[in-house]
């Protein structure tokens, strides 16, 4: 890689060498101030949009590919402003952008964006982004590059290398994403962040003013008249691939490790800071980490991750998270690294990141916008880590011919190997787990031969996503609320609905002796009778005289609910994924909603807008809402409950539904409840020991009503407590919500 000392200079022979010891610090700290801004405002304002968006980690997809747009466009007005004006000049346009955006403040959800439609959502949702924060993130995005690019004509000594600037950026970008979840998310309102937001906005166009008086001290010239020889063809789509790659895989990888968590920016902005930091790492004199050991490195983390990436549930969740963590962080930093030793010189510097940054937008539209549309599973995540491998140096330094001959002796023969494993009947008889370690083993010892390499990591892919034969695939399909699988038992008897790596419900198709079973189903998995919910549903029809006049039930599944329907009573679910909708009425996969409730009404959208709209009252409202294991945190702030509340009988009752693995959220409801005059029971199921058998599952409810006597016989039955609010957990509301402390108090067993 090109060192610093030897790069030649750009600068006007006539620009003065010095402009004083502080321009580097200046510098430096414009940019972790507008960079702090800037990604401080990606989680701030996502968080602002959940409450209409529903819970699904695709909000954050799309939100990235958003916010890398606009990162776009500000780096082309900025390249566009640095080659038709020098410094001073362009200084005197971005200062008055700057005063323009400043004019827009505060930040808000812009207006006629009032609930999301029924299709479309991703285009309304860039539409919302766009129209609220777009010109204030345009605005800062352009700050970084043209900063750099005035850094470059004060004719500083430092300046010939303006690029380590960007770590700054990065750095700053990074802090801010670190602090939201641990500084700023814990301890602040919505409202006091946005105050604060702006308040930081105003300080930092007073530190560009002052940036823009030392540019202007140097030299007058622009981007077009200080540039050396134009980058050609390949290298430019050099840069494109290898930043296109890391930014599709930090949606890839977020999307994948926070879909049984939560639709919070805590579990979102890991990804996206290691992300960052990998910048922070390699553009710079001295990497933390070296190139070299960054490429070396990559096969040998990949080798884990291709035989688990696609192989059933994620037993070990945090062992999960930290391999893909690591194997993303790996890619990063060679990518990275590798764009950063093919920049061209300081002429070019906005030029670059034009280049680079618009393949940070080719990689998001395909991971966010895409890969959803295009594959029935996150196919795109394996699909962006063998692209890595195939972008690394070396991997095709033959000509045309030598590299076809390559490719042709050392991958094909793997491919057809993985072809056998996946389809050939005797092979599908090996034992999983020893073909799973061959595999990995033959992949860590082909890591000097990069051709084989990746055709092995293709064969891991394509066995552990196809060749497993416990569950028997009937459907999957991908909608922009997740991944929905329906599958069959390895014994047939089975049917089950998974979401993400979650069972949404089950039904009993055949009985011992293979013979299809018929009538009325029988709930299964949390809905068993016996189960805490259906507790809660015979207790409040047994407090409301044997009958139920109107019950709403948040959360479809595969319908398993709507058997406990008693004859007059009028049930509605509210379900946000039409996918979910088309599945439950399908007869030929689930019978609930045929067998116990045919014709039952199932309104579609965000159970918070049309619950809060429609126009029954209630004597029962079920929460049973969840993406994957997550429930979605905009469900259980006090402006949701006050909407339930709003619809609810003077009698009625609410039962939320709080399994998690992961979140203590009992007591969160708890204390919702308690904010609003309710009283709050809970049960831990204590039964259900024999999943695998009878496919019952444990689950965890609370039963909220205005008064104890609402709830019937419901507080003497076995297992049933009153829950008394701790004060040491704060109601979440719409302005705030710890998910931070949920998954700590989880973690302690609280």
């Amino acid at each position: 890689m090109t060192s610093l000392d030897t790069m030649s200079p750009s600068l006007s022979p006539s620009a003065p060498m010095a402009v004083g010891r502080t321009a580097p610090a200046l510098y430096a700290a414009t940019l972790f101030c507008s960079a702090l801004l800037l990604f401080a405002v990606q989680p701030m304002f996502t968080k602002l949009v959940l409450p209409k968006l529903g819970g699904s980690p695709s909000v954050w997809s799309v939100a990235m590919v958003a916010f890398q747009g606009f990162l776009f466009v500000g780096y082309v007005y900025a390249h566009g402003l640095a080659r038709a004006l020098p410094p001073r000049r362009a200084a005197l346009v971005h200062l008055g952008f700057l005063a323009l955006v400043a004019w827009t403040l505060p930040l808000g959800l812009a207006a006629g964006f009032t609930a999301p439609p029924s299709d479309g959502v991703t285009l309304w949702l860039i539409g919302l982004f766009a129209a609220s924060i777009g010109l204030p993130f345009i605005a800062l995005s352009a700050s970084a590059p043209l900063l750099q690019n005035w850094f470059v004509a004060t004719g500083h000594a430092q300046a010939r290398n303006p690029y380590v600037l960007y770590a700054a950026s990065n750095l700053g970008s990074f802090c801010a994403l670190l602090a939201y979840p641990f500084v700023i998310e814990p301890f602040l309102t919505l409202q006091q962040q946005i105050a604060l937001w702006s308040a930081g906005f105003s300080a930092l166009v007073v530190l560009i003013a002052v940036a823009a008086v030392f540019a202007s001290r140097g030299a007058e010239v622009t981007a077009s008249s200080s540039a050396g020889a134009s980058p050609g063809f390949a290298q430019r789509l050099s840069w494109v691939t290898l930043t296109a790659i890391p930014a599709g895989l930090s949606i890839a990888v977020t999307s994948y490790i926070t879909t049984d968590l939560a639709a919070a920016p805590f579990l979102w902005i890991v990804p996206l800071a290691l992300y960052l930091l990998t910048f922070v790492a390699v553009f710079r004199d001295r990497p933390w980490v070296s190139h070299a050991w960054a490429l070396r490195l990559v096969p040998y983390v990949v080798a884990p991750l291709a035989v688990s990436l696609l192989g059933g549930a994620k037993a070990h969740w945090l062992a999960g998270m930290l391999l893909n963590l690591t194997v993303f962080v790996l890619i990063a930093l060679a990518c990275h690294g590798e764009a950063y030793r093919r920049r061209p010189d300081a002429g070019r510097l906005t030029e670059f990141f034009l280049w680079t940054s618009f393949g940070g937008v080719l990689g998001g539209v395909f991971a966010g916008l895409v890969a959803p549309h295009l594959f029935n599973n996150i196919y795109e995540y394996p699909i962006l880590i063998v692209a890595a491998l195939l972008a690394m140096p070396g991997m095709f330094n033959a000509d045309a011919r030598t590299s076809a001959g390559i490719w042709l002796r050392e991958a094909v023969p793997v491919l057809l190997v993985a072809a056998a494993l996946v389809w050939l009947p005797l092979a599908k008889q090996l034992p999983m787990q020893i073909v799973l370690v061959a595999i990995a083993a033959a992949i860590l010892l082909q890591t000097k031969r990069p051709v084989r390499h990746v055709a092995l990591v293709v064969l891991a892919f394509v066995f552990t996503g196809f060749g497993q034969a416990r569950l028997m695939p009937v459907e999957t399909v991908r909608s922009f609320f997740g991944v929905h699988q329906v599958v069959e038992s390895a014994d047939g008897r089975h049917r089950l609905l998974y979401h993400g790596t979650t069972i949404h419900g089950a039904e009993l198709i055949r009985d011992a002796a293979g013979n299809p079973v018929t009538g009325r189903p029988e709930p299964l998995t949390y809905y068993y009778p016996g189960s805490p919910l259906s507790d809660a549903v015979m207790a409040t029809r047994v407090a409301h005289g044997g009958r139920l006049g109107a019950v709403a039930a948040v959360g479809l599944g595969t319908g398993s609910l709507a058997c406990y329907k008693g004859n007059d009573e009028h049930w509605t679910f509210f379900e946000i994924d039409p996918e979910v909708i088309r599945i439950a009425r399908d007869p030929a996969r689930f019978r609930f909603l045929s067998e116990c409730a045919p014709g039952l009404p199932i309104i579609t959208g965000d159970a918070r807008l049309t619950l809060a709209a429609s126009a029954p009252r209630y004597d029962l409202v079920v929460l049973d809402a969840f993406s994957s294991d997550a429930i979605p945190v905009h469900l259980l702030t006090r402006e949701a409950f006050a909407g339930y509340l709003s619809r609810l009988a003077p009698n009625g009752v609410i039962a939320v539904h709080v399994s998690n693995q992961h979140m203590e959220l009992a007591s969160v409801v708890a204390k919702v409840g308690a904010s609003e005059g309710l009283v709050a029971y809970f049960k831990r199921d204590p039964g259900a020991d024999s999943f695998v058998e009878d496919l019952r599952a444990k689950s965890e409810v609370v039963v909220l009503a205005r008064s104890a006597a609402d709830l019937g016989d419901l507080p003497a039955r076995e297992g049933w407590q009153r829950l008394t609010p701790s004060p040491d957990i704060a109601a979440w509301t719409d302005d705030y919500a710890n998910v931070l402390a949920a998954i700590w108090r989880k973690k302690r067993g609280d």
